[in-house]
C-alpha cells in the first residue's frame, strides 16, 4: 500500500527523538513519520471514541488535527472521555481537549471547532483535511460526513460502538462501499444516549487511530472494503468483505 498523496514534512531532532521507537516499525520508518507530520485529520466528536482517536494521533505525531464537538463537559462524560477532566465540568469540551492534547504534544497543530457536524460546516471542514475519522453518535452527522467525503474524494475511517459491541471500516470513495451502502437509513433504535463502557470506546478508538496511521503512511493492510466487528462481551472478532450497493444514493449516483 502506497499511502495517501501527502507531502512529507522533515523532522526536527526533537521529533526524531520523540518518535524514535515507532520509526523502528518495519515499512514505516522516518518516511512514514514525515507523512504523519504532513497530514491533516478531521475527527467528528471527541468523546470516548473520538477522544481516544485524537489522543493516539496526537501522540503519533499527526501534524494537524481538526476537532469538531460542541457543548460543555457533564459528569456523565467522565467515565470514558479521557480528554475531559473533573475540574473542567461545565466548561467547553473542545477547549479541554485542545489543552490536553497540547500538553501531550505541543509540536502539532490543533484546530478546535466548537460545533458538531452540520449541513452548514461539513463541506468546509472536510475540505481542510486529508482524512476524516467519523466518531459521531448520531447517524444524521455520520450521513453528512459520508456524503461529503464521497463528494470530495476524501477517505474516511468509520468507527462505531454500542454497549460492548463495535465495528470499524475504511471508506475509499470510488473504490469501497460507503456508509450509505451499509446503512441506507439510520437504524431505528439508534439514540443520542446509549450504554457504554469506556474501555470499549477506547478499544475502538485505538483501532481507528491505527487504521488512520496505516492509511496515511501506506503501512500494512487497511480495512478498505472490509468490516471488522467485535463483541467484547465474548471477545469475538470477525472480518468480512463488503461490497458497494447498486443504486446507492451517495456513491452510485
Amino acid at each position: 500500500m502506497d499511502g495517501l498523496p501527502i507531502t512529507p514534512q522533515p523532522l526536527t531532532d526533537e521529533e526524531r527523538a520523540t518518535y524514535e521507537w515507532q520509526t523502528w516499525v518495519s515499512d514505516f520508518g522516518e518516511e512514514g513519520q514525515e507523512k504523519l507530520k504532513g497530514a491533516s485529520v478531521l475527527i467528528s466528536r471527541i468523546g470516548g471514541l473520538g477522544g481516544t482517536v485524537a489522543y493516539q494521533l496526537a501522540a503519533a505525531g499527526v501534524g494537524r488535527l481538526v476537532l469538531a464537538h460542541a457543548g460543555d463537559i457533564k459528569p456523565s462524560d467522565l467515565n470514558r472521555q479521557l480528554l475531559m477532566t473533573h475540574d473542567q465540568l461545565g466548561k467547553s469540551r473542545i477547549e479541554s481537549a485542545q489543552r490536553r492534547l497540547n500538553e501531550l504534544n505541543p509540536r502539532i497543530e490543533i484546530v478546535p471547532v466548537a460545533e458538531n457536524i452540520s449541513q452548514e460546516n461539513v463541506a468546509s471542514l472536510v475540505g481542510e483535511v486529508d482524512v476524516v475519522v467519523d466518531c459521531a453518535p448520531l447517524f444524521e452527522e455520520r450521513f453528512l460526513l459520508n456524503r461529503e467525503a464521497v463528494v470530495q474524494s476524501k477517505p474516511m475511517v468509520e468507527c462505531a460502538m454500542y454497549e460492548l459491541q463495535a465495528q470499524l471500516t475504511t471508506i475509499i470513495p470510488g473504490e469501497t462501499p460507503c456508509l450509505a451502502c451499509l446503512f441506507p437509513e439510520a437504524p431505528p433504535a439508534w439514540k443520542r444516549e446509549f450504554p457504554v463502557l469506556g474501555a470499549v470506546s477506547g478499544t475502538v478508538g485505538c483501532l481507528g487511530a491505527a487504521e488512520t496511521i496505516k492509511l496515511i503512511a501506506g503501512l500494512g493492510e487497511t480495512l478498505a472494503g472490509q468490516l471488522l466487528t467485535m463483541d467484547l462481551r465474548t471477545m469475538e472478532f470477525a472480518r468480512r468483505r463488503i461490497t458497494r450497493r447498486a443504486g446507492c444514493a451517495v456513491c452510485d449516483s
